[in-house]
């Protein structure tokens, strides 16, 4: 291994039933550096990843850490910690029931002399390490009493404790607001000075270039280069990426694609409110209209987009759909008048993981068919061959379970989930969060697309550059409430900041 490499990865190919996932892929890491792990959904990033944490085990190469003679294969992701390399997942992998204190010392607690967990010294650790992160977290209280964005923090808080030569970041800021990840990367910059080296897996182009010192890039399971971030402008390195050159996106939006004003409204919301959650507002959206939800995170975006579609239920107000008073009570209620909705948290609350990518696509439709009419087979394989077209999902067929797929293509699973309903009005909630650029342009593509069908949508992204592509106009939220709308000349970057930092909102 060469002078002053951390880590050396050659040559590791793994191939899953069908899919060559690693194809003589491999990096190195410096000690003290920040590396991106960048390429597009399926291009083997979190393979390689878990096959350096031991969570895969890979059919050939090699992996060479400082310290020790000659290649090692970590056993499993305790062997890895052990030698010094810490990982954070896209998705938080804790325990809501337990206390922040005890999550972060889960298997290596202090202990007294009668060999009991030593709580006082735990806390105690805990609370210093929640100091050093600036972090105002009680660390007795459950985890579950804290949002996702917090409970990132405490896995990463948890990584860096554990004294990590090599701290794997997989998408750490997908649930991050601007401030926390200013945070996070003063606490990276404070590690690469005490000699950690990190490997940072992102989408955010942005973010690469704010914190990173080198790129490594991937492409179909194959590794094409490593590169340093200046001599990689950001035109190059998406080419890179997707294996082609790359138009800029800043016009997906076809030059001067308004909506009708003669356009029938179609959602007409009307001090509409969920308990501690979100306060009376008003919404209208026209048929052909996407309708931006912009604010900070926890201003109470997807929980407006909730109350609309009742999977968290109205308190007061009054909801119009198509010029008829309804009364959701349940979201099954809602997808019989038209509606879908794309849960931020795909995880949770969208795929199926034991399901098959045709069950999952399907499962929509025959909910609002109900139970006892049961969608034929023959049928269930035409509509899921037609969505797997024509939202290009990569998957080596309709019959791979969805948890097997990359998290982009199962973002994709459950867009065609609510594409083959054909619905009137559609609520993506995050529906490009922690995506590749190529997907995620794909999938701003087709919003406008549906619109200009006659379909209605909300769109929520914590990117104002997304949502300016993709938005004829933006509701400004600031917690928890509808503080106002822009559109027209107000819609730039510029002055959607302004009304989220609490500026004049006028539209």
């Amino acid at each position: 291994m060469e002078k002053n490499l951390v880590l050396e990865m050659k040559n590791i190919s793994m191939t899953f039933p069908g899919v060559k996932a690693l194809d003589k892929a491999g990096l190195t890491l410096k000690k003290g550096e920040i590396k991106a792990l960048m390429g597009e959904n399926g291009a083997g990033k979190s393979t390689l990843i878990k096959c350096l944490t031991g969570v895969n085990k890979f059919e050939e190469g090699e992996i060479y850490l400082e310290g020790h003679s000659g290649a090692i294969r970590n056993k499993d992701t305790m062997d890895a910690q052990h030698k010094g390399i810490s990982t954070v997942y896209q998705e938080v992998n804790l325990c809501p029931n337990l206390s922040v204190a005890e999550n972060i010392y889960i298997g290596r607690a202090p202990l007294t002399k009668l060999r009991t967990i030593d709580r006082r010294k735990m806390n105690k650790n805990a609370r210093l390490l929640m100091d050093e992160l600036e972090l105002d977290i009680d660390v007795t209280r459950n985890l579950e009493n804290y949002s996702l964005a917090m409970q990132q923090m405490i896995a990463i808080a948890r990584a860096i404790d554990m004294d990590c030569k090599v701290l794997i970041l997989d998408e750490p800021t997908s649930s991050l607001d601007d401030k926390e990840v200013e945070k996070l990367f003063n606490v990276m910059r404070s590690l690469k000075k005490k000699g950690v080296s990190i490997i940072f897996v992102t989408h955010f182009l942005e973010q690469v270039y704010e914190v990173c010192d080198s790129i490594t890039v991937l492409r179909n399971g194959k590794l094409v280069g490593e590169y340093s971030v200046e001599e990689m402008p950001r035109v190059k390195l998406v080419a890179a990426m997707m294996g082609k050159d790359f138009d800029d996106l800043a016009s997906i939006k076809p030059e001067g694609s308004t909506v009708n004003e003669d356009a029938e409204l179609f959602i007409d919301a009307k001090g509409l409110s969920h308990a501690g959650k979100i306060k009376p507002f008003d919404l209208e959206i026209k048929k052909g209209e996407v309708v931006g939800l912009t604010g900070l995170l926890g201003s109470g975006r997807s929980e407006l987009a909730r109350t609309i579609y009742g999977a968290d239920r109205a308190q007061t107000g009054t909801l119009k759909v198509g010029g008829k008073e309804v009364h959701i009570h349940e979201p099954i209620d809602a997808m019989n008048l038209g509606m879908g909705l794309l849960p931020d948290d795909r995880k949770a609350e969208g795929i199926i993981g034991d399901l098959s990518v045709r069950e999952n696509i399907i499962l929509a439709m025959q909910a609002k068919q109900g139970i006892f009419k049961r969608i034929p087979k023959q049928k269930q394989i035409e509509i899921a061959d037609k969505y797997i077209d024509m939202v290009q999902i990569k998957t080596a067929d309709r019959e791979t379970l969805v948890k097997q797929l990359s998290g982009g293509n199962q973002q994709k699973v459950i867009l065609a989930r609510w594409l083959a309903t054909n619905p009137d009005f559609l609520i993506l909630d995050e529906p490009t969060r922690g995506i590749d650029i190529g997907t995620k342009t794909e999938i701003q593509k087709m919003v406008v697309q549906l619109a200009s069908e006659g379909k209605s949508v909300i769109f929520i992204s914590s990117e104002i550059e997304e949502m300016l592509r993709t938005c004829n106009r933006m509701a400004v939220l600031r917690d928890g409430a509808k503080v106002g709308e822009i559109s027209g000349e107000n819609m730039t970057q510029e002055g959607v900041m302004n009304a989220i930092a609490g500026g004049d909102s006028n539209g």
